[in-house]
């Protein structure tokens, strides 16, 4: 990772702890949250999430990646590749609560 690139993630993290109110996240919006995760995701990312245009989200593929490195990737996206930036329709806490599911798996 690029000294910058490193600098600005430590300082979002700051900001922006990714496990703050993740909790608190209702039923409704969590509802909403995983039918985001199959279509808009999947669109990209498979609509079984193993695997598309972008890479799988998986648990397994997931493992070994930080919660912190997820939260910030959704929150910011990767100009370089078709990954948007969720930060922009998505609150900290709901990014946090998706990226925990993501880890644990989401049934498709």
């Amino acid at each position: 990772m690029r000294r910058s690139t490193f600098l600005f993630f430590i300082s979002f993290l700051l900001f922006f702890p990714p496990y703050a109110g993740a909790d608190s996240i209702s039923r409704k919006q969590q509802k909403n949250l995983i039918h985001m995760l199959k279509h808009d995701c999947g669109s990209c990312h498979g609509i079984t999430l193993k695997g598309g245009l972008g890479p799988p989200l998986t648990p397994e593929a997931l493992e070994g990646k930080p919660l912190e490195y997820l939260t910030y990737i959704i929150t910011n996206g990767q100009p370089d590749r078709a990954m948007p930036p969720w930060g922009v329709l998505l609150s900290p806490e709901e990014i946090a609560w998706l990226a925990k599911k993501l880890q644990s798996g989401v049934t498709p």
